[in-house]
């Protein structure tokens, strides 16, 4: 009796395992910083081999047109956990500087996999903008969770984060490099147009291919142990970038070497029917990480939730056909760390529209992380001694407000067409479609930070709801910059005048971007940045007196900084300080920097990004 009971227990267990295998198990497999132009298997001529790579893209889908919709990795990550707009979700900020809590009746993907039966391991970057608990929505989240921990026959899905290419390998200056070491020789790598021609570029390149070797050695002892454990046959592969790559203007940014990712999907045999091509196949759709969670859900066999913003591009029902019409991408950027921003591009087929809000905030305003890299240091001194060309020159200098790329003749995002007659068609039609989209996204960062953490903190979303009416109204506002000045005076007018904060707030930014034309509001402005009753419309009535040279901003500003204790509309301030400053590096700005950091309170981020202002601030 004890052997039959033992023969049924197997029996019981094998078709129990069957059952549970009739779905695919998924594994992701991602590269940190690293954009798709880095790869041989998207540049024949100059990307790095990777093997390893290559062979799952032998034996899959390589998608020729793959997207982060933030180009860091927080933002991005949190993406993907949601399959959601950060912008709607307010989790656009990196790092987040209050919880952000997930969407009202959604959940992250990987708790819809276990509540299929899923084992889910995460292996092991979380770096999530939302406020969840990471060993609720793993099973095992940390440098050892695996899917063998799983029961017998369970199906998993597991995440790999490898970090070699990370931004923060970077920061080892060239000159101790022992170049002999590099598999790639610093002569022979070809310069991207903005970069400037030195030996610090060459051997940054250099360095950086390497690693993206490393990778690759990682990804094959990932593999190595998938046929080890006869799972190819099995498991459904994503390898992917988190986001663009290291060197200077990728990450952070959302020109294409920021937002574009090398994408491949490796098919298993038994689960080929799930898949539009055939194994060893290119994709010319368009996908973009709002899509990846509703894919693998749709490739499980889950139902996707009707709250995220993505579509599936696998699984039953697509067509290869259906997948290659799809030709639109978003992308967002705003605060990295200490450094804030507000930019947003919309790409179809072959154009590239960028709309920067705050246009006279360059690209190249410091952050300290990004300037541990030598490449970057180096860079801005040859500007500051006037040894670059204009595209190499234009990262340090004031933006237009809109700009229109040619991506199949321009990869490199250098040749601005919006003010080509020719492209006036293109224009309008690009910028119609980003309107709409930041629009029906309820775009959360047309207010500053500082306010949605005290009024939209408890429930993003519902916020942006809510003020649909006022978001619409200030993204109109931000528009007139788009308009000649003539035209548009009298509304701006309007909206510096008017009773609602944020319509004065974002009219001021307007004259900022006039510059001198806007002269005839200095006397208002003037007014404002000594009355208003908020600190932040003040700030940037100070800020457009400073740029416009009618205002010394040292002592202004320094009472503007004592006028207020929260932390993010400090850090907002002494952004705008930071940007005066770069522009007259004579000013001189004398701050109590341990009350200022004191604001902060216990919270570790705000500390450290008030920090790295002051000091930049206060340096000699």
């Amino acid at each position: 009796m004890r052997i039959f009971s033992f023969i049924l227990l197997i029996l019981f267990t094998s078709l129990n395992a069957l059952t549970a295998q009739e779905q695919p198990n998924i594994v992701w497999i991602t590269t940190e910083d690293n954009s798709a132009r880095w790869l041989r298997l998207y540049d024949a001529e100059n990307g790095v081999p990777m093997p390893n790579v290559e062979k799952l893209a032998n034996h899959g889908l390589v998608f020729n047109h793959a997207f982060s919709n933030g180009a860091v990795c927080s933002v991005a990550r949190s993406t993907l956990l949601s399959g959601c707009y950060a912008t709607r979700t307010g989790s656009q900020f990196h790092r987040h500087a209050f919880a952000v809590p997930f969407p009202e009746g959604l959940k992250s993907y990987p708790e819809y996999f276990k509540e299929a039966g899923y084992y889910t391991a995460n292996c092991a970057k979380t770096d999530y903008n939302y406020n969840v608990d990471i060993h609720e929505i793993w099973d095992a989240c940390s440098k050892k969770a695996s899917y063998r921990d799983r029961k017998p026959g369970q199906p998993f899905f597991q995440v790999y984060s490898l970090q070699d290419t990370h931004e923060s390998r970077m920061h080892k200056l060239c000159d101790e490099r022992d170049e002999a070491t590099l598999i790639t020789k610093p002569n022979t790598v070809k310069l991207y147009p903005y970069h400037p021609n030195t030996s610090t570029f060459k051997t940054s390149y250099a360095h950086y291919y390497d690693k993206h070797r490393d990778d690759d050695k990682r990804i094959g002892a990932i593999l190595k142990k998938l046929e080890d454990d006869n799972l190819m046959d099995n498991t459904i592969i994503f390898y992917y970038g988190d986001h663009g790559g290291t060197l200077p203007r990728s990450k952070g940014y959302i020109y294409e070497s920021g937002l574009q990712v090398p994408f491949v999907v490796y098919i298993p045999e038994k689960w080929k029917h799930l898949f539009p091509a055939e194994p060893g196949s290119r994709v010319d759709g368009f996908v973009s990480f709002i899509d990846f969670a509703p894919t693998v859900l749709h490739l499980a066999g889950i139902d996707i939730p009707k709250q995220m913003d993505g579509k599936a591009f696998l699984g039953k029902g697509i067509s290869l056909n259906k997948l290659n019409k799809r030709n639109e991408t978003f992308g967002h950027a705003d605060r990295f760390d200490e450094k804030y921003d507000l930019v947003r591009s919309y790409r179809k087929g072959k154009f590239k529209y960028m709309r920067s809000y705050q246009p006279f905030n360059i690209d190249g305003l410091y952050n300290n992380y990004r300037y541990k890299q030598t490449a970057y240091r180096e860079w801005k001194e040859l500007y500051d001694a006037e040894k670059l060309n204009d595209i190499q020159s234009a990262f340090f200098e004031k933006r237009a407000p809109e700009a229109l790329y040619d991506i199949e003749n321009d990869p490199h995002e250098t040749v601005n067409l919006a003010g080509h007659p020719e492209y006036a068609k293109a224009l309008k039609n690009m910028r119609g479609e980003l309107n709409k989209i930041v629009s029906s996204n309820n775009d959360l960062s047309f207010y500053p930070e500082a306010y949605l953490e005290k009024e939209a903190g408890k429930n993003p979303v519902s916020f942006g709801v809510n003020h649909q009416a006022e978001i619409k109204t200030l993204i109109a506002i931000a528009d007139l910059q788009l308009k000649p000045y003539g035209e548009v005076k009298g509304k701006i007018q309007q909206a510096l005048e008017s009773t609602n904060p944020w319509k004065r707030y974002w009219a001021l930014i307007v004259c900022s971007t006039f510059d001198k034309e806007a002269a005839e509001f200095i006397p208002l402005i003037k007014k404002i940045e000594k009355e208003d009753t908020e600190v932040l419309v003040r700030m940037r009535a100070l800020e457009f007196l400073a740029l416009t040279k009618n205002i010394d901003p040292q002592l202004p500003l320094q009472k503007l900084v004592s006028s207020t204790q929260n932390p993010l509309e400090i850090l907002l301030i002494l952004n705008s300080a930071t940007l005066l400053k770069t522009l007259e590096p004579d000013l001189e700005f004398t701050l109590n920097r341990e009350a200022i950091i004191e604001t902060a309170n216990e919270d570790r981020y705000k500390k450290d990004w008030l920090t790295r202002r002051v000091d930049f601030l206060q340096k000699q």
